[in-house]
């Protein structure tokens, strides 16, 4: 039981000094928003929050776990439905560049999959993710847009090369247990409330595009010998888990061996994306460039702004 303590003394600690930390992450945050990604002529990236992402190049754009509905705390609470909101897609998605070739999915969570089915549908295109992505965009009546993928196929989507790593999420009840854990099971769309999302396969989700290359990883954990990709240029790394994962650092970047890491995943996802940003609890935002270093002095660090 020493390891629940200790997470409970450290959230104990976060409690008394909230403000001061949270203060610390916001101006570590715009540190690390000045640095320039140096990413290819022509290729856009841009941060949706938590960890969604588009990305466009010569005409062609792709989302990965794209996530602008933004289930309140209280429906998660009260079990009430998570499902797409239109307005707000239309307002923070729109009509991106070109020709959307793909959404995907590296886990079923709520925070990473409400808005799915909603945008392949918008584009007509697939999403791509596990068994239980097939099975959410199914009861949305979009079975014929769901692809399960398979680990280490390649996906060829216009520009994009994609391929799917088998992953790991991160323990957050108290390094004990995954929330939500197992496959999607719900058969109606009324049942959908944020606990029955549950996590599904995980996958980290390798792309090259434009001559470079990136893993993006909505979880902070990973199984160390199925990281296949080394010498990676953009890894887009979730860390709000982290501090739930042995060694997390050391082994992620040993495995990748990335040049600029992009943390992601450490606003609050309960806030709507019209409110001023926030972050979830004990992030902990300023020590990332500081946890890098320690194992690597070669690796850069650098965010990009919220819908920036």
């Amino acid at each position: 039981m020493l390891g629940p303590a200790r997470y409970l003394a450290d959230f104990a600690r976060f409690l008394a000094v909230r403000g001061q930390q949270e203060r610390h992450d916001a101006q570590a945050l715009a540190e690390l928003e000045s640095r320039a990604l140096g990413l290819p002529e022509g290729l856009e990236l841009e941060w949706l929050g938590v960890s969604g992402y588009r990305m466009s190049f010569e005409g062609h754009t792709l989302f990965i776990d794209p996530y602008v509905s933004r289930v309140p705390l209280a429906a998660l609470v009260r079990r009430e439905p998570a499902t797409p909101d239109a307005a707000l897609i239309d307002r923070f998605i729109g009509r991106p560049p070109g020709e959307v070739v793909g959404v995907l999915v590296g886990h079923t969570h709520f925070d990473h999959a409400v808005d799915a089915p909603a945008i392949a549908a918008r584009f007509g295109c697939r999403a791509y993710g596990s068994r239980s992505l097939v099975r959410l965009m199914a009861l949305h009546g979009l079975a014929e847009h769901a692809v399960e993928v398979q680990a280490y196929e390649r996906y060829e989507l216009g520009p994009f090369t994609v391929s799917f790593v088998p992953s790991l999420h991160s323990k957050l009840i108290l390094g004990l247990a995954v929330p939500f854990d197992g496959e999607l099971t719900c058969d109606h769309l009324e049942g959908l409330n944020p606990g029955a999302y549950k996590c599904g396969q995980v996958w980290g989700i390798h792309l090259e595009v434009a001559g470079v290359s990136f893993y993006h990883q909505g979880s902070a954990n990973l199984l160390d010998d199925a990281i296949r990709q080394r010498g990676v240029d953009y890894f887009l790394s979730g860390v709000a888990g982290r501090g739930f994962t042995k060694d997390f650092w050391p082994r992620i970047l040993r495995a990748l061996e990335p040049r600029v890491v992009v943390p992601t995943h450490y606003d609050d996802f309960f806030r709507a994306l019209d409110e001023p940003m926030g972050f979830t609890t004990n992030v902990n935002l300023a020590r990332v460039p500081e946890e890098v270093a320690a194992v690597s002095r070669d690796v850069e660090v650098a965010a990009l702004p919220l819908l920036g």
